[in-house]
């Protein structure tokens, strides 16, 4: 009687550990069979790199490939895709809507103090694009002119960077409202999507605008050219909760698709 007493409450144990182990994995969204979502928040603007086509619902792009790729990886059985733009992605991860971002987002040691990010997977160079017709050809022609960036991007600061650094400007601010930014020398006007971006240079409301090459030739054509000088490189990685389990994973889910080659094949894919 004793020995049966002893195998039950042994029985107990081991069915509450392994009652404790499946809610643990539970809350981290996926269980040791390759069940769960992983929330990837990503852009839906950007051709072959971020695509959302409306009439499926189906996005499409690098970065998408990159997204579905990582999350099997990591044992996920599906991937939820959380539309984000450059305003909101920031406070979207914050908040937990998304547990990651793959979504254009540079590494920089600013947002480096908020989030975790993976190795590098993609490597852009930020241009200045401008129509043919301005003649315009070296940075140095936008002194006093008006340039567009998108709002919420990297592009403004870096943009103002190498204005400082080439003299064109003291860096001082004259003025500063939601729209735009004053210096001594040029005037820098935020638009809130890439789309008004690229109408605001067509009927001439801008003189230029300052994007990431990638993103540029969604809204290239042969009306257009790129300034003969490079903003910045720009290196995209996944974002995630800083200090969680899930950067760990991300990172060496990313290095090994680096290592592999896989994310070589994918930019082949869609360059």
């Amino acid at each position: 009687m004793k020995r049966l007493w002893e195998s039950g409450r042994l029985f107990i144990s081991v069915l509450s550990a392994m009652l404790i182990f499946s809610i643990s994995l539970a809350g981290c969204g996926k269980s040791a069979n390759g069940s769960g979502t992983l929330k990837v928040g990503v852009r839906s603007d950007i051709i072959n790199l971020g695509y959302l086509n409306e009439d499926t619902g189906r996005y499409y792009g690098l970065e998408i490939d990159i997204a579905g790729e990582m999350a099997k990886r990591m044992g996920y059985s599906d991937v939820e895709f959380i539309e984000v733009t450059p305003d909101n992605r920031k406070q979207t991860l914050l908040d937990g809507k998304a547990d990651c971002l793959v979504a254009a987002y540079t590494i920089s040691d600013t947002r480096l103090e908020n989030f975790d990010f993976s190795p590098a997977y993609y490597t852009d160079t930020m241009r200045v694009m401008v129509e043919r017709s301005t003649m315009f050809t070296t940075l140095a022609h936008l002194k006093d002119k008006n340039i567009g960036v998108l709002s919420g991007s990297s592009a403004g600061p870096l943009l103002v960077q190498k204005m400082t650094e080439l003299g064109m400007i003291d860096g001082q601010v004259i003025s500063e409202n939601d729209r735009e930014i004053l210096f001594d020398n040029v005037k820098i006007t935020r638009a809130p999507s890439y789309e008004q971006l690229s109408v605001m240079l067509e009927e001439g409301a801008i003189d230029a605008a300052c994007l990431d090459g990638s993103i540029a030739s969604t809204y290239m054509d042969e009306s257009r050219t790129f300034l003969d000088t490079a903003i910045s490189e720009q290196e995209y990685g996944v974002a995630s909760q800083k200090g969680s389990e899930l950067s760990k994973e991300i990172a060496g889910t990313i290095q090994e698709m680096l290592d592999d080659g896989t994310i070589k094949e994918l930019i082949d894919k869609w360059d």
